[in-house]
This record gives C-alpha cells, sequence and structure tokens, in this order.
C-alpha cells in the first residue's frame, strides 16, 4: 500500500491542535490528530450542502451566500456551479494554510474554484462574520466541525448554542436559509433550532453521493413550512 506522505501542517488558532495535509497517491486527507476531517474521496455530502441550500433559495437574483469553511473547496464548487453570474459567495476560513492548499495542491479539486470573481476569501472566524451581518445572506452554509459542536475547537460551540442561532438568524435575509454539514443525527440540535424559531428539515446523505458513510445536513428555513 502506498504510505501517506505529510505535504503540511498549520496550527489552528486557539492552541486548538494542528491541522495535516496528507498524499497517498491520488488521494489527499485534512486530519486533526487521529480524526480525519475530510479525504478527496468523499466529497458527496460537502457538494450536498451547497446544492440544497441552493434549491431552497432557488433562482433568486443576486444570492449572496456565507460559507464557513472552506474544506478542499467542494463545496464552494458546487455552490458556485449552482448559483448564477451575479451571485455573491464570502467564504470564512479559519487557518491560512487551507487557502493556500486550495490554491496549490489541491486546487484541481475544485477547479480553482477560488479563482472565480464571484467568491470573497476571509481569513477569520465565521462567527464574527454572521455576528457582524444583519439581513445579509440568502444562505449560511456550516462545515467547520464533524457535527454541531466544537470538535476542531471549543470556540465553534457558539455556532450552535441559542446566541450563535439567534445570531445566524438575524443575518439571513427572509426566507434564507441556515445549512450545517455533521458526520452524525443530532435531535438536541434539531430540538434548539426549533426553539430558535427555524423550520426545520433533516436531510440524510451519502459520504460520496451514492454510498459511504452517511451523513446528516440540517436546512433551517428563517420563515415557511419544512419541506417532508
Amino acid at each position: 500500500m502506498i504510505p501517506w506522505l505529510v505535504l503540511d501542517t498549520a496550527p489552528i488558532p486557539g492552541d486548538a491542535g494542528q491541522l495535516r495535509l496528507l498524499q497517498r497517491g491520488s488521494e489527499f486527507s485534512i486530519q486533526l490528530g487521529h480524526n480525519e476531517l475530510m479525504n478527496s474521496r468523499l466529497s458527496g455530502s460537502e457538494r450536498a450542502l451547497a446544492n440544497l441550500a441552493a434549491e431552497r433559495v432557488g433562482t433568486r437574483a443576486g444570492a449572496r451566500f456565507l460559507i464557513g469553511g472552506l474544506g478542499m473547496g467542494f463545496t464552494l464548487r458546487a455552490a458556485l456551479d449552482a448559483l448564477g453570474p451575479d451571485a455573491a459567495i464570502v467564504v470564512a476560513e479559519l487557518v491560512s494554510n487551507v487557502a493556500e492548499w486550495v490554491r496549490g495542491p489541491l486546487s484541481a479539486l475544485s477547479a480553482d474554484a477560488l479563482c472565480d470573481a464571484r467568491v470573497d476569501l476571509r481569513i477569520g472566524d465565521v462567527v464574527g462574520e454572521i455576528r457582524s451581518a444583519r439581513s445579509a445572506y440568502d444562505a449560511i452554509l456550516l462545515d467547520v466541525d464533524n457535527g454541531p459542536d466544537g470538535l476542531t475547537r471549543p470556540e465553534n460551540d457558539r455556532l450552535y448554542n441559542e446566541m450563535g442561532l439567534a445570531a445566524a438568524m438575524a443575518a439571513l435575509r427572509p426566507a434564507g436559509v441556515l445549512a450545517v454539514w455533521s458526520a452524525h443525527p443530532d435531535r438536541h440540535f434539531t430540538q434548539r433550532l426549533r426553539r430558535g424559531g427555524f423550520a426545520v428539515e433533516e436531510v440524510p446523505v451519502r459520504a460520496n453521493g451514492t454510498g459511504g458513510a452517511r451523513h446528516t445536513i440540517w436546512l433551517a428555513s428563517k420563515s415557511g413550512r419544512a419541506r417532508r
């Protein structure tokens, strides 16, 4: 078997550990400790995060998306492909090295998505982007942890608690959608979303699109009824 080669490492701000970018043949992996956060062979649910949100937003002119977590660029690429030429996408990525990886050794995975003129990359915490926005986004997409808890760093809990969800609600435009990726279901988070005033839909998706592990995407609408 071809061994993994470590291409680069990057500290997570706040002494939250170190990310590692690894390569094995044509396969790439980003890991935190012993946890694999993403793998280039398993992009189906990351693409679904963008596609499902775009479906709910529909053909809205000048759609504006906020993506929390660049990852390998799969969600960004899917959003660009799903949205029109007048769309705008803000990407908040905490670790600057991740953006360098997506521009460099991982660039083919997203077809150079960061070069698209519709993309505004901001290096920093997505929490700040959400809290500073008022009725600014048609969709907010979060894929910064393995679920609605602070796996990569405890500070990320601020995205998923009552205050974080209230900030997301305020940042969304009317009929906007908060989409959250998770490696597992979490009924407590579903209940928290509903208590926060969202209409909630849980969508099971497969890791590679048609097979692999089952992941969960929450689609939380600011107004309107959730689909069943």
